[in-house]
């Protein structure tokens, strides 16, 4: 059987200590998760998610990550988690 997998996605809580904040349409978010994505050539993309610090519900808004080692380690090490997880699945309960 083939089979096309269109996208492989994580998300990775992003500790205390490395979240950042950014504004969007002058509201400021504490970026407090990453989506990574597996992309054809086996690079990552990845996004940063967060809420508004003011409170309330903003608006789903994606961000760039900052080019911060830190960060890129955090994103290596989820990739990696990720596969030795998917590597281990047990198939449908």
């Amino acid at each position: 059987m083939t089979v096309d997998v269109s996208a492989l996605a994580i998300n990775i809580a992003v500790p205390e200590e490395l979240q950042w904040t950014d504004e969007r349409r002058g509201q400021e978010f504490r970026l407090t998760s990453i989506t990574v994505r597996l992309l054809p050539d086996a690079t990552l993309a990845a996004k940063a998610y967060g809420r508004p610090v003011g409170g309330g519900r903003g608006g789903y808004v994606s961000f760039s990550v900052p080019d911060s080692p830190e960060l890129h380690d955090l994103i290596e090490a989820g990739a990696r988690e990720a596969a030795s997880r998917w590597a281990g699945q047990k198939g449908l309960g």
